[in-house]
């Protein structure tokens, strides 16, 4: 066990008020951008879904320790403007004092786990818009996969949208990010086609009495340009498990060149990439911007 878990585990014991008092005196950023007008969000709220594999390992995610000590150094980096994650790595990293200037966005809805029975129903036992309101954070993250096939999509979509309005009661901004989704084999797959992904955006965009506040968080597909025809809410890209760096980089490159693109919100590919070079990575992709 690291001296940060032990530091960590201490403090959790000792004085669980600490966390709500880190929240409060976190220095907040002055804006959500970077000074190069764009966001470079870290993601890291995939283990809360069960979804701890990185390339052949799959629990590479699941030691905590080490997974925070590759979201401090993603964070130090320059140009890396927010994180996204749960309240149990978020927590850990007010306590560590690491979110100081730094936009946070919390996720909402994890609970359709990974590969089960029920993963398209996906209900919120994360964030609330309350709690992140109280915390001081910019915002929230749902992820919003629709199946036409499966019949908790319309409960899904319902507490997106309820979701949204929340936040943007509060005026803080709704990540949503939307798959078009299908059971394959007892799996869900999302469909990556441009004609499924611009479906996604445009059923996602209409969601909750107001889009103020909305974002999307998006995939990087094929004929891009036209996908981002399909709204005017400002979107970011999402990672995914990269197999091939260099490709996803010219690919995210060429994305934040539309006009809706705001920047990256970036996980598994920046804090584990093939060479283990984090900083590396991290850099690269900041460079994109």
């Amino acid at each position: 066990m690291s001296d940060k878990v032990r530091e960590l585990v201490a403090k959790r014991v000792a004085d669980p008020g600490a966390i709500a008092e880190a929240a409060a005196n976190r220095v907040r950023p002055e804006s959500l951008f970077g000074p190069n007008g764009r966001t470079m969000i870290i993601a890291a709220d995939h283990p809360a879904r069960g979804a701890n594999k990185v390339g052949d390992d799959p629990l590479a995610m699941a030691d905590r320790g080490e997974l925070l000590d590759r979201l401090c150094l993603a964070l130090e980096r320059p140009g890396v403007t927010g994180v996204l994650a749960t309240a149990d790595l978020l927590d850990d990293l007010l306590l560590l004092g690491a979110l100081d200037g730094k936009s946070v966005f919390g996720s909402m809805n994890r609970t359709g786990l990974a590969g089960s029975s029920f993963e398209i129903d996906d209900r919120f036992a994360g964030y609330d818009a309350e709690a992140i309101a109280r915390a001081g954070f910019d915002g929230g993250k749902m992820l919003t996969r629709i199946a036409f096939g499966d019949p908790a999509t319309p409960a899904a979509l319902e507490n997106t949208a309820k979701a949204i309005n929340a936040l943007a009661e509060r005026k803080l901004i709704a990540m949503v990010e939307p798959f078009l989704s299908n059971w394959v084999g007892g799996e869900v797959v999302n469909d990556l086609s441009p004609e499924a992904v611009i479906k996604s955006i445009t059923i996602a965009s209409g969601l909750g009495r107001t889009s103020a506040y909305t974002w999307l968080k998006l995939p990087v597909v094929k004929d891009m340009e036209r996908v981002m025809q399909s709204a005017t809410l400002p979107a970011v890209l999402l990672g995914g498990e990269v197999k091939d760096a260099d490709a996803a980089f010219a690919a995210w490159q060429k994305a934040l060149s539309l006009p809706t693109v705001q920047g990256l919100v970036v996980g598994r590919s920046l804090l584990y990439p093939h060479d283990g070079d984090v900083a590396k990575a991290v850099d690269t992709a900041v460079g994109l911007l």
